[in-house]
């Protein structure tokens, strides 16, 4: 193997930032169905999240970098087209549904996986998972609600699911099942899978699980640009030796090219085909799912920025705020903002703001309030409102009534 290529850090992160499509600018025509397919198939992964305060988690990756877009474009190419196809990936997410085939073999291996509410559902109720099948197969699409058996009393506990909702979902972590399209309040709908995916999916051959996972850690690494082999199976979710011989083999290849970062403190692989841009003029908030942020060490290797999700952190001890957006400016992660949609009231709620250590306050300010504006108005919302709370709040408020400006409300 060769030695490894040098790189400063601040080339990593202009590299992994360029991988997840910030290094374009935003497009100045009218974003469709084009542009939101190219986009999906740059990251590979987009993940589903059921949190609504703001948007739902997979809308938001696409306004990130393409700015204001319809977001019935994107159910357009889940729900009519199925050029994008819904399955477990990082976790629960939308891909290109060309990348199908290469996932079977996760499908296939359904048993040894199994969770314990699907091993209690055989064991207590043999053949219930045969009859639901049976029943997608001759009714069609059916939600799990339309499964549900008499009045249940639920727990509380996440992934509290009845019999049928279990059933449901195993069909579609083995593949007999797939989501045809989700419902307005975000439900499911399965069906049949052969009636939902493109035939041309469905006859592609099955590679052996080894391809497969090669296949996948090659899309990971266009995704990521640099990426070390904890970063690279993550994207996926693989296990590490199947990674670990997976990246090997692209090494051998020349698919993936050792390179030794500054400050990373673990060995990374370069996509050979990565741009390396001089500068990135990125201004973006991200969802807390983005694949830019969603592996916490990651992201705190490459920008120095610590981030933690405290939707389930009691409200008295949260440090930033309930559901917190990291602000990309330029090639940093400058500042979070907590983010509410209030939709009764017409008005994105800025319910907490910090920058961090170091940054031009008004600059970052003044960028952010243009980019909540932007939001808002993709959102159908009238107004943004800063409830005053965290370090930054008072430089979002002076930057929101400078010339020109419209100011922003308390």
């Amino acid at each position: 193997m060769s030695v490894p290529e040098r790189l400063p850090a601040a080339l990593a992160r202009r590299i992994a930032l360029a991988a997840q499509g910030f290094a374009d600018p935003r497009p100045s025509v009218d974003i469709g169905t084009r542009q939101l397919r190219r986009l999906v198939e740059r990251l590979a992964v987009v993940q589903i999240d059921s949190v609504n305060v703001l948007s739902r988690s997979h809308y938001l990756p696409a306004f990130s970098r393409l700015g204001s877009y319809p977001r019935a474009a994107l159910d357009d190419l889940t729900a009519r087209r199925h050029a994008v196809f819904e399955y477990w990936a990082h976790e629960a997410s939308f891909l290109p549904v060309g990348l199908q085939p290469f996932l079977r073999w996760r499908m296939a291996a359904a048993e040894e996986q199994a969770w314990g509410n699907m091993v209690r559902l055989q064991r207590d109720r043999p053949g219930f998972v045969a009859e639901v099948l049976e029943r997608v197969r001759s009714e069609g699409p059916l939600k799990a609600g339309d499964l549900l058996e008499g009045k249940r009393e639920r727990s509380g506990e996440m992934w509290d699911w009845h019999a049928g909702k279990v059933a449901l979902e195993w069909l579609f972590f083995t593949g007999e099942v797939t989501a045809t399209h989700r419902t307005a309040s975000f439900e499911k709908v399965y069906d049949i899978t052969e009636r939902v995916l493109p035939p041309a999916v469905l006859q592609a051959p099955t590679p052996d699980p080894d391809d497969a996972v090669r296949e996948l850690v090659r899309v990971a690494a266009r995704a990521l640009g640099v990426a070390t082999e904890r970063d690279l199976r993550d994207y996926f979710r693989l296990k590490p030796a199947a990674a670990r011989a997976a990246i090997g083999e692209l090494a051998e290849g020349g698919e993936l090219v050792p390179v030794d970062v500054t400050g990373w403190g673990a060995p990374a692989w370069l996509d050979p085909a990565a741009r390396r841009p001089r500068r990135i003029r990125a201004r973006a908030l991200l969802s807390p799912f983005d694949s830019l942020v969603w592996e916490r060490p990651r992201v705190e290797r490459i920008f120095g920025f610590r981030y933690r999700l405290e939707i389930y952190t009691p409200a008295a001890k949260r440090v930033h705020g309930y559901y917190v957006l990291p602000f990309l400016l330029g090639d940093q992660l400058v500042a979070r903002a907590d983010l509410k949609a209030d939709r009764q009231a017409g008005v994105l709620r800025v319910q907490a703001v910090h920058g961090e250590e170091g940054i031009e306050r008004p600059v970052v300010a003044a960028a952010l309030v243009d980019e909540l504006r932007l939001m808002a108005d993709w959102l159908e919302l009238d107004d943004v409102v800063v409830a005053g709370a965290g370090d930054l709040a008072a430089d979002l408020l002076r930057a929101s009534s400078g010339p020109a400006r419209v100011p922003i409300g308390t």
